[in-house]
């Protein structure tokens, strides 16, 4: 669907999804009824269950994938669908086949030949259309191929015999139908009647109605067709089979590509049935394509079917159906592709007044050819004159031939028929190079361009005697890429005249997206570039950073190249993510714009609400924490390079704007499917170049000032004379390598080959890593071109046996030196001649835009006023000072000449983008594993011609030195602690508190504090200080451990771990294993403040529900606060299990050294002993001081509660007891 481009892909998706969906619930409700059938085998009710279980998720998962197809999703789940295609196929082939399959046979002298399998099921008849088996009552074409093992690989490809059968199966009871199928206008001869055999089939048809027909087959040619023999090439001609008959082309010699330009006649066809199903379903053709052997049988080269065009009697000859077009079948050797044929089959039906009424076959018969009749005008391509000028460059990486080697090799090129000779390379070894760079030759090509026959390049060494020996050919199947396409003039960048102003102000970089504009030559407008300005820029951000007293200016000599390349990668993946982000929100408003006119308006503007508030979400970062924010803020202030994730080839098209590398390949293609033959048929490369145009070359070009005829149109190539180069090789750092030893580890080490230079950096290998940081850089001279491939290879180093390859990558630095997009020194984004961003190429940028103003015939570059450059009509601005070391300021010319250089694109007729300053990512091969990636290498090259001034000292890139430090945390007090034991006298809840912590990656060096006993609120007092030391990478936030895995280590491994903090609490228990009560693990770059009281602090502090400041303790330094202490429950949710009060103080190991501080409590300044209530102690050695407590603690208002009761008791006994003597006293009157 992809493939075709028609549009809106996605919807026609969502469509077969919604099908596939249906049917699965109408399968399901159709098995549901059909379940308790009692003929039923169990094999039959199980397959039956396990097909409704399986489309019925099917049915599910289609439903959900219909919702999540996308415009820029519809590649990937197109592969989900073919899945699910896969999985139905298998599901309908049935385990036990209920019906045999129907065997063909065919004999001779009671031998068995040849034989054709078809499976049962594709013949069963049934009058449900749906049921019907796809082959059931159809003629069909069946191509017999040998049994047993001699039917397997390329043997059995030949057909042994076509037949035309036609087959039916069915029920006895359906017999009557069993002709249904056959073509009409026939008569049954029937076996004699009696012994009840009138109900068998008829023992013959006899066909009163059949048509004659003539077929004419146009074979015009064959491209990339399969190498059969050992030489590399093939001597192939085509068989052509209809019906029963047969024709061949005749054979050509030595060629993959061969134009047999022959036209086949096939006389007096029969065919039976009516008219119109011949003319909608005529038979198939079976085009062979053959190698013609010297001895022995042709080897079988491939094979296409094809239908042909058919013309009944009573149809003109005439447009637009005839004569039929030249159209490419594909040929298939097995299951792998083997080359096209282009070719045109047409029908021709003989009417009743014979062959006269057939289109005349006009044209000459090729008398030299024999009687071979070339392809009728109308068919054969309309032809022009071309003219094919070929740059002859060099050869490369020749391999022996008949183990002697290639020592004066000439190149030979032919196109149609015509050809031209390169010169002779007089002693391949010391200069590969051709003397005679421009050679052309005239041709008569096809005015089409789709049907340009392909050009043969061969290479052919000149040995003693006049021998000429093939070492390799290649065949360029394409020539389209090569056509000269006049440049279009009046596109807005061609525009010479007046001035278009490009404005570099350098703007605070928010986004280092570029927004250049191709403007008209007329508009005087401004494209505004983000080129810093070091100077503005510092003050821009001083004033920004006022507010902000945590984000101080980075210092110059704290920043290096690796600064640079983090906040290159952090850009990459902010533009990946940007570009993810753009990609919806496109799909999104196109589904508004889709759904607009059927669902209304209201849809659309809550659609826009949804993105609109995504956005808000994106641009807020999760939860605005000033974690996430710190990096944004970082990147402005650091000058940044280009980090490529693939080779920096497939950036800029191979490099291969004017030089072409060619393989030459000899021997016969291997048949396996995987193609990994075609890299070990490689017997060199052929560099060179061709221009293919229309004979009377455009004016234009020959009239251009400094037009030199020798050279044609390859006008401005420099010299290839050899040339000395200085290499710089610097290799960053390997990701995802495959693990070379038993351990799952590699100890990887650089090694680089670039001619008879070898060097192995074995000394300095990395143990135990898989992705390893190598920041090295390598100086090699080299001379062009005899040593020109580069291999960087990562080796595994051994203690005992050879070394062993992990992969290599090769660079092919010819291509690179030579290009236009200049890819000898990355141009950087800024000018600076001191600190970490200094310039590395030899050549300024202004001495860099002259030279290209003059190797392109530009008019310029005009500098002045300061600050401006005009080249050719375009006007580039911006800074026109530069501070040295001393911060003294000096006038330039340099920053604009790089802000030209950075839009030499922009620039009319000559520019291209020039390869900026980078690092590129290139996948890590192994020739045993071929195919398979074994890992990622970045790396990037500098080129210095040795004739031009020398290059300053490499660039430092060693790996930054870890900083060590030490982090003092002080466990002051624990509150709200659970508590876990129950007391064995009186049932009281406590718990034996104590405090572990440790740096994440040191668990082994854990510390503990000492036990805070029967803590009976949870509270806790230790005055307690951990001390742990660590060395840490600042820029990748990583503490760096060093140590042996086993004892049996050789040596110690380097782990990279986040720099985490865990401080744990836990109940200690005499007896039993102590038991866990909760932790927190705190990020040190980033983790949440802590609560000033106990009360304050709260669970969501940790779970992130809440919004804390986050800090980090590289820049606070001392940090002091409560934390909560978290633990999961049953349920597998947090709860809050505890609160720790600690101090985290940081410093440096110097600062520690100066301030030495004890372990625990201990000196020097010591803490002073917590105070823990008395109850701490055990019951039995101070009973009344606990009982007091534990009783009062727990019974306080019980006992209150009893003593008022008594009180109350005591006053109504009183009462009662002083009453009758008051009465009696009353009464008395006493």
């Amino acid at each position: 669907m992809i493939k075709t481009e028609k549009s809106y892909p996605e919807r026609r998706l969502r469509g077969v999804l919604e099908e596939l969906s249906c049917g699965c619930y109408r399968f399901l409700s159709l098995a549901d009824k059909d379940q308790g059938h009692s003929s039923r085998t169990r094999l039959d009710r199980e397959r039956l269950k396990s097909c409704m279980r399986e489309l019925e998720s099917m049915g599910q998962q289609a439903k959900t994938l219909r919702a999540q197809v996308k415009k820029h999703t519809v590649r990937d789940k197109l592969r989900l669908c073919q899945n699910f295609l896969q999985k139905l196929r298998f599901l309908a082939d049935e385990p036990q086949h209920s019906i045999p399959d129907v065997f063909i046979w065919m004999m001779s002298n009671n031998k068995r030949i040849a034989y054709a399998r078809v499976p049962s099921k594709d013949l069963l008849f049934s009058i449900v259309e749906e049921e019907l088996g796809k082959d059931c009552a159809k003629v069909k074409t069946l191509f017999l191929k040998l049994p047993g093992k001699r039917g397997f690989g390329s043997a059995g490809w030949t057909v042994q015999a076509k037949l035309e059968l036609y087959l039916w199966l069915g029920l006895s009871k359906q017999r009557k139908d069993f002709l249904c199928g056959l073509p009409c206008g026939f008569e049954e001869v029937k076996a004699a009647q009696g012994l009840g055999l009138h109900s068998f089939p008829p023992i013959s048809l006899v066909y009163t109605k059949k048509q004659a027909f003539q077929l004419r087959a146009h074979m015009y040619q064959a491209r990339s067709l399969f190498a059969a023999d050992s030489s590399g090439l093939s001597d192939p001609f085509a068989r052509v089979f209809f019906i029963n008959q047969s024709q061949c082309t005749e054979v050509l010699n030595e060629t993959l590509c061969p134009t047999w330009d022959q036209m086949l006649v096939f006389d007096n066809l029969e065919l039976y049935g009516e008219a119109h199903e011949l003319r909608d379903d005529p038979p198939i053709i079976v085009i062979e394509i053959y190698d013609q052997d010297a001895m022995g049988k042709a080897d079988f080269m491939g094979r296409t079917f094809a239908k042909p065009l058919v013309k009944m009697a009573d149809e003109a000859y005439c447009p637009p159906r005839f004569p039929p077009q030249l159209e490419y079948y594909q040929i298939y050797r097995g299951n792998a592709t083997a080359g096209d044929l282009l070719a045109a089959f047409e029908l021709l039906q003989i009417g009743p007044a014979g062959k006269a009424d057939l289109p005349p076959i006009n044209g000459p018969v090729d008398m030299d050819r024999g009687p071979i009749m070339p392809v009728p005008v109308g068919i054969r391509p309309v032809l022009s004159k071309y003219r094919i000028e070929v740059l002859f460059w060099g050869l490369r990486d020749l391999k022996r031939v008949n183990l002697a080697q290639v020592d004066r090799p000439r190149v030979d090129i032919e196109c149609a028929g015509k050809g031209v000779q390169s010169s002779l390379i007089h002693n391949y070894k010391k200069n590969p190079n051709f003397n005679t760079l421009v050679k052309w030759f005239e041709v008569d090509l096809p005015e089409n361009e789709l049907l340009h026959p392909p050009l043969n390049i061969r290479v052919v060494d000149c040995r003693a005697f006049g021998r000429y020996t093939l070492v390799g050919s290649h065949a360029v199947s394409a020539l389209r890429r090569f056509i000269y396409r006049p440049p279009d003039r009046s596109a807005p960048n061609w525009n010479t005249t007046g001035e278009v102003v490009v404005n570099m102000e350098p703007e605070v970089p928010v986004k280092k997206l570029e927004t250049m504009v191709k403007l008209d030559a007329t508009s005087d407008a401004v494209i505004k570039v983000d080129v810093a300005d070091e100077e503005k820029e510092k003050k821009k951000k001083k004033k920004g950073n006022a507010e902000e007293p945590e984000e101080e200016e980075p210092d110059e000599s704290m920043l290096d190249w690796w600064s640079k390349y983090f906040a290159s990668i952090d850009t990459m993946k902010e533009q990946l993510r940007q570009q993810e982000v753009s990609g919806t929100d496109l799909e999104e408003k196109e589904e508004v714009d889709n759904t607009e006119g059927l669902k209304g308006p209201m849809k659309v503007k809550e659609k826009a609400k949804a993105a609109k508030e995504e956005k808000k979400k994106r641009t807020q970062g999760p939860g605005a924490s000033q974690g996430s924010e710190v990096p944004e803020k970082k990147k402005p202030k650091i000058d940044e390079l280009k980090v490529y994730s693939k080779e920096l080839e497939s950036e800029f098209d191979n490099f291969e704007d004017w030089l072409h590398t060619f393989n030459l390949l000899r021997g016969k293609t291997g048949d396996d499917e995987d193609g990994s033959t075609e890299e070990e048929r490689i017997v060199g490369r052929f560099k060179g170049s061709l221009c293919v145009y229309k004979v009377p070359l455009p004016e234009d070009v020959s009239r251009e000032a400094g037009y030199d005829p020798t050279y044609g149109m390859f006008q401005g190539i420099p010299s290839n004379d050899p040339i000395n180069v200085l290499v710089r090789v610097y290799v960053v750092r390997a990701t995802d390598l495959h693990p070379a030893d038993i351990n799952g580890k590699a100890d990887p080490y650089i090694a680089i080959r670039l001619g008879k230079t070898d060097i192995r950096d074995k000394e300095n290998y990395i143990s135990k890593q898989l992705n390893p940081v190598f920041g090295k850089s390598f100086d090699i001279e080299a001379s062009f071109p005899m040593e020109s491939m580069l291999t960087v290879a990562v080796y595994d180093w051994d203690l005992v046996g050879t070394d062993d390859l992990i992969g290599e990558t090769k660079i092919d630095l010819e291509n690179r030196f030579y290009s236009k997009h200049r890819a000898t020194c990355g141009i950087a984004q800024t000018y600076s001649i001191h600190g970490y961003n200094i310039w590395r190429d030899p050549m300024k940028p202004s001495q860099i835009l002259t030279r290209l103003c003059k190797e392109g015939k530009v008019d310029g570059p005009h500098f002045g006023p300061p600050g401006r450059v005009k080249v050719s009509n375009r006007v580039f601005t911006g800074p026109s000072e530069i501070e040295d070391e001393n911060g003294q300021r000096k006038p330039t010319e340099e920053h604009v000449a790089l802000s030209a250089l950075r839009h030499w694109e922009d620039i009319p007729r000559v520019g291209c983008r020039l390869v900026p300053e980078h690092v590129e990512t290139r996948p890590l091969l192994n020739p045993d594993k071929p195919g398979i990636e074994q890992g990622r290498l970045e790396l990037w090259v500098d080129m210095f011609p040795m004739d031009m001034p020398a290059p300053g000292t490499p660039l430092d890139i060693s790996p930054r030195k870890p900083k060590k430090y030490e982090l003092r945390v002080i466990v002051w007090n624990t509150d709200e602690v659970v508590l876990e034991d129950d007391d064995f006298f009186t049932g009281e809840k406590s718990s034996d508190i104590f405090v572990r912590g440790w740096l994440k990656g040191q668990q082994e060096d854990k510390q503990d504090t000492d036990v805070h006993y029967h803590s009976l609120t949870g509270e806790g007092n230790f005055n307690w200080r951990y001390l742990f030391p660590f060395d840490y990478l600042a820029a990748e936030e990583k503490i760096v451990i060093s140590k042996k895995e086993s004892m049996f280590s050789w040596d110690e491994t380097e782990y990279k771990i986040p720099a985490r903090l865990t401080l744990q609490i836990w109940d200690a228990d005499h007896f039993s294993a102590d038991d866990f009560l909760g932790a927190i693990e705190l990020d040190l770059n980033r983790f949440p403040r802590g609560a000033k009281t106990a009360k304050q602090c709260t669970m969501e502090m940790a779970t992130g529900e809440v919004d804390v400041p986050l800090v980090s303790i590289f820049k606070q330094k001392r940090v002091k606060g409560w934390w909560p202490l978290l633990a999961r429950d049953e349920n597998d949710e947090f709860e809050l299990t505890g609160k720790v009060e600690a101090e985290l103080h940081l410093l440096t190991a110097e600062e520690a050294e100066k301030n030495p501080v004890g372990l625990a409590r201990n000196e020097p300044d010591p803490l002073e002993k917590p105070k823990r209530p008395d109850t701490s102690f055990i019951w039995f050695l101070n009973p009344l001081k606990s009982a007091r407590y534990f009783l009062w603690h727990t019974y306080r208002w019980l006992l209150l509660k009893l003593l008022l009761l008594m009180l109350l008791l005591l006053l109504l006994a009183l009462f009662l007891y002083s009453v009758p003597g008051y009465l009696v006293k009353k009464i008395l009157g006493a």
